[in-house]
């Protein structure tokens, strides 16, 4: 017989221990809206709170159990809204306070819980400390760091540290000093030494919890600590270090000392409220430092999304990953993707074999002890839009591009005639960025052809009603418009060659290369791809043509117009659809005792997961009256029939007694 990619109808009972008591977050699927880009209530392009209000019926039918909310404070927007000019008020672009008080009230109605990002390494540079700090107030500047340059003039930066962004680390200011941004200019590092740091942090929490928020994705929270006297790295291309080895600027013991406060303030609060750290670790064991039992409740596991197509790979990152949180008693959080990398449907390959494997993927990281992260447009099988025009694109990293990092050269001898010293080089910031509006017509996307369907019903669901607008805090968005005065800012770079692409389906520029000898230039210098718009395109709802419901008007990046068959609408009710599979596998993992949170066991197995015997290329591992297979290989392989097949990835052919697993496919057993 052949079974259906999908199976519903089993009892929807939750039947797992933790959450009933209360641990909500140890199994929780957690659902990442990027604000900009979910729905747009007002027409100006831009999703908004508002519009996140009206699709809340979505995620409660897909069956997560919160949402997390990118920032939508106050702020320029010069890298999406992870520069904060004020991080108590709403940013008028998303609406104001009214609006977050009332998405979180009709979150909870519907059941489910709201975490929100806060960003503290940095802020923007429009908040009222940096203009302080470049206006010369005593002690202002003592909250970031700020440097003497090297040289004789002090005119090469403090250090060689890059940005992720791409280019020097440091920017300098009138009177001579640099400061450090370990992203774009506009986001000045903060010195967590000082404590009127700590104690505004206290306070920015506990106001939105206050408010009813359950929670906090914490930004870069690897990152607040600098090891001891910024020391050199010696080496570039540091953004491709991130992760795998050590460095002096992340990853530092002194993190843990804010995140026990941190936790010890979620705890004074009735819930439990959560901290979840985007945390970059070079091994399992130092990012399970961050889930202590004193410290906070996740971190991603990017290990697990960076892995290679690959069963060998998967199967010793997930046991690498399940052995490390274990031994401190923490839940394994798994994620595929979110707004900064390529959408994992690319990454595996794109067009049909790609969105396969996608699919494959989610079912068998929903079917893993711990905690799941979906990214917006995941369920619907979005790929990554690769042929934006350059005109719409808005990640500072691609605007910023690739800059030589000045280092200084060796100390001359002595006894010889020092020669001519070269410049100092660009240590100077780019200037700032603008937002383009969004115009062109992309080019089809390169990938799976779906069938173009325009049909009604489903995922769209009302606006919720709500109360008259009150006004933002007592406090201005950001100080009087103008520029910061950099008075080095320099003539925007040309914009980097287009993107090569990867082996692994990932995205890099081309290298290049030139420059003075003392610099070090691309590709050594690559900060990130600056690629990341193409996964942060509007989703679409509904509609034969952009922007499929998005919002009243279009959208701020161009929509493809091959994705009307990818949107809420037209697959909703479509067995073999990527969003019905979604559906069906978060009803059953809430339905199986054998799914969510670990089951209690002997200390040799506290999971209650066990890899079994399979042919290559294939996983095969059990939990209490579940199994899981995942067939890697490009054909179709047969087996032993694990038990009763509930849940594929793609139809199965089975006798009951053998099995044959398609290529690239994941299929959910019970006894």
């Amino acid at each position: 017989m052949t079974h259906e990619s999908t199976a519903v109808g089993l009892a929807s009972a939750y039947s797992n221990t933790t959450t009933a008591s209360g641990d909500w977050w140890r199994d929780a699927v957690i659902y990442q809206v990027y604000v900009r880009s979910f729905a747009d209530s007002d027409g100006d392009g831009i999703g908004d709170l508002r519009g996140v209000r009206s699709r809340l019926p979505h995620l409660a039918r897909l069956g997560v159990d919160a949402v997390w909310l990118t920032p939508f404070y106050v702020s320029p927007q010069a890298d999406g809204g992870y520069d904060v000019a004020d991080y108590r008020a709403v940013d008028p672009l998303f609406g104001d306070l009214a609006d977050a008080d009332e998405l979180v009230r009709a979150a909870h109605a519907l059941g489910l819980r709201v975490i929100v990002d806060v960003v503290p390494n940095h802020t923007s540079e429009r908040h009222p400390w940096f203009r302080a700090a470049l206006a010369g107030e005593p002690g202002a500047r003592e909250r970031y760091l700020f440097r003497r340059g090297r040289g004789a003039d002090g005119d090469l930066p403090p250090n060689d540290w890059e940005s992720i962004f791409g280019g020097p680390a440091w920017t300098r200011v009138a009177d001579g000093e640099w400061y450090l941004h370990l992203f774009a200019p506009e986001q000045p590092d903060l010195d967590w030494t000082h404590p009127e740091v700590t104690a505004e942090f206290d306070s920015v929490l506990r106001f939105w919890l206050d408010l009813g928020v359950d929670g906090f994705r914490i930004d870069v929270a690897h990152g607040m600590v600098k090891a001891e006297g910024l020391p050199d790295i010696g080496r570039g291309a540091q953004a491709t270090l991130i992760g795998s080895e050590p460095l002096p600027f992340f990853d530092q013991d002194g993190v843990h000392a804010i995140h026990r406060a941190w936790r010890r303030l979620l705890d004074s609060y009735e819930g439990p409220r959560i901290g979840v750290a985007e945390a970059w670790a070079p091994t399992s064991e130092r990012l399970a430092l961050y889930v202590r039992p004193d410290e906070l409740h996740q971190a991603f596991n990017f290990r697990f999304l960076t892995c290679p197509w690959d069963p060998e790979a998967m199967r010793a990152v997930i046991d690498e990953s399940l052995s490390a949180t274990t031994a401190v008693g923490a839940p394994t959080t798994w994620v595929l993707s979110n707004h900064d990398v390529v959408r994992h449907v690319t990454r595996y390959g794109g067009g049909p074999g790609g969105l396969a494997r996608a699919r494959a993927a989610a079912l068998l990281m929903l079917a893993l002890p711990g905690s799941a992260y979906l990214y917006q447009g995941e369920e619907l099988g979005l790929p990554e839009v690769t042929d934006l025009p350059d005109a719409s694109r808005q990640d500072p990293a691609f605007r910023r591009g690739r800059r030589p990092i000045p280092t200084p050269r060796p100390e001359p001898d002595p006894h010889t005639t020092p020669g001519p010293e070269a410049e100092a080089g660009p240590g100077a910031a780019p200037a700032r960025q603008t937002t383009p509006e969004a115009h062109g017509t992309p080019r089809p996307l390169p990938g799976p052809e779906a069938e173009t369907r325009t049909g009604a019903g489903g995922g769209t669901g009302p606006e919720a009603g709500g109360t008259p607008a009150r006004p933002q805090a007592d406090r201005q968005p950001w100080p009087e418009a103008g520029p910061v005065p950099r008075p080095q800012d320099a003539p925007p770079e040309p914009n980097p060659r287009p993107a090569a692409p990867q082996a692994d389906g990932s995205l890099r520029p081309e290298a290049g290369g030139g420059g003075a000898p003392d610099l070090l230039t691309a590709p050594e210098a690559e900060g990130q791809d600056g690629l990341r718009d193409g996964c942060r395109v509007p989703l679409p709802w509904a509609g034969a043509e952009p922007p499929y419901g998005f919002g009243p008007a279009g959208s701020w990046l161009p929509q493809p117009d091959t994705w009307a068959g990818l949107s809420v609408a037209a697959q909703t009710g479509d067995p073999h659809s990527t969003l019905e599979l979604y559906r069906a596998a978060l009803e059953l993992r809430r339905a199986l005792p054998g799914l969510g949170a670990p089951e209690a066991g002997g200390p040799a197995d506290p999971s209650g997961m066990r890899w079994e015997a399979a042919p290559d290329g294939v996983l095969l591992f059990t939990r209490p009256g579940f199994a899981c297979t995942l067939n890697t290989r490009p054909d179709p392989v047969e087996l032993p029939a694990p038990g009763r097949p509930v849940l594929s990835s793609a139809p199965v052919e089975t006798d009951g007694r053998t099995v044959r697993l398609p290529a690239d496919s994941c299929t959910w057993w019970t006894p």
